[in-house]
């Protein structure tokens, strides 16, 4: 079967071609006037943002934040370089904090109240075994 290919024209210019080259359409949008002026004045620069340990880590030997339920190694990595690192610290967090936190956090971000760290790491932190495993399973 033989295809036949068909020559479409089509008229390609526009306002700022003017039926002028690429040369002229080029100069046209250099002189246009520009969509929006902001006054230099009202431009603020945006530095991005820097991560700071929200709190000094704490005394002591680091606990193991994988016990608590929906946290594994790769949060417990982020929430070291952030400076928590004891179950303490967490139980301690309020709103606020977890707010911070959570927006820290990338694609982990919502698991803090999701998980309920905070019920958890109070628990961990008092050492109270019968009591976490009563309210969140075995470990």
């Amino acid at each position: 079967v033989a295809t036949r290919k068909t020559r479409v024209e089509t008229d390609t210019t526009d306002v700022l071609d003017d039926g002028k080259g690429p040369a002229g359409r080029n100069q046209a949008l250099i002189d246009a006037a520009p969509a929006a002026t902001v006054p230099v004045s009202k431009v603020e620069a945006v530095a991005e943002p820097v991560v700071t340990p929200t709190a000094p880590p704490a005394p002591g030997s680091a606990d193991d934040l994988t016990r608590i339920k929906g946290l594994g190694p790769k949060l417990r990595d982020l929430l070291a370089t952030l400076g928590v690192t004891r179950f303490e610290q967490i139980a301690a967090w309020t709103s606020d904090d977890i707010a911070e936190i959570d927006s820290k956090l990338g694609r982990f971000e919502g698991r803090i109240e999701r998980d309920n760290w905070v019920a958890q790491a109070k628990y961990l932190a008092a050492d109270d075994m019968a009591g976490f495993e009563g309210q969140f399973g075995k470990l």
